[in-house]
């Protein structure tokens, strides 16, 4: 098994709050991966370890391989770690062109001068109009992205997110707030990226969790409780005790 991710013994103390407690996670290189557990479990403080926002308080995270434990964020991402977050973090006066594009030109070192060499590269143009129709974004292209529906918002941030071209994509519940009808097509455009991207999602939905997912990770006070496949899960007693409920998925 070759794994894309891998955390080790990993811990983190809020004063006398224990919120990891000693994470042994392994994610497999092309896996679509979810992490699921009861409110306050700490799914979202071990994203914030694994992208760097939060310091653990002892462990190790490696990525491909390669300890990252004490690389600052910026440089994670660069090294192929991207993520998205509960709520969104988008310019709304920008347009999705020139959100991705921006995107795009960081990627490519243009950060600085992104305006100013942007239209003059037709391979960077080329690049953002392929992001924007992978993700249904090529009709909206050219709007504010505050005047989009949530549900297209949502996508634009993980279109935003694969323009860093990572290798591992951390999605902290993509489809929150998305009406019905559009969360299962947003982790369908999630489901269907390239097997060399590797994603590791949080998601309340337990449908969308068992129709995404190829494993399941339960976090619970901290800790992991139980791996599996969704099969697996779906089975576990204590799993349905914990979370899922007794009737759910029986």
């Amino acid at each position: 098994m070759v794994l894309a991710l891998e955390t080790i013994g990993l811990d983190k103390h809020f004063g006398g709050i224990v919120a990891a407690n000693g994470i042994a996670l392994k994610v497999e290189k092309g896996a679509r991966h979810a992490l699921i557990g009861p409110n306050g479990a700490g799914k979202t403080t071990l994203i914030n370890l694994l992208t760097g926002l939060l310091q653990p308080t002892s462990g190790r995270i490696l990525l491909g391989g390669r300890d990252i434990t004490a690389v600052r964020p910026h440089r994670r991402v660069k090294l192929g770690l991207a993520r998205t977050f509960q709520i969104n973090q988008l310019f709304s006066d920008l347009t999705p062109f020139e959100t991705v594009g921006l995107a795009v030109c960081e990627r490519q070192g243009l950060g600085r001068n992104a305006w100013g060499v942007f239209g003059s590269r037709p391979e960077l143009v080329a690049e953002v109009g392929q992001l924007l129709d992978r993700f249904g974004l090529g009709e909206v292209g050219d709007q504010r992205t505050g005047s989009l529906p949530y549900g297209k918002q949502r996508l634009l941030e993980i279109a935003l997110a694969i323009a860093s071209r990572p290798s591992v994509l951390l999605l902290d519940e993509p489809a929150a707030g998305v009406p019905e009808d559009e969360r299962h097509a947003i982790l369908a455009i999630v489901a269907a990226l390239p097997t060399d991207v590797t994603v590791l999602l949080i998601e309340h939905d337990m449908d969308l969790v068992f129709k995404f997912a190829t494993r399941i990770s339960v976090l619970v006070n901290g800790a992991l409780f139980v791996e599996g496949t969704p099969a697996q899960i779906a089975r576990d007693v204590r799993v349905r005790e914990v979370y899922l409920g007794e009737t759910a998925h029986a």
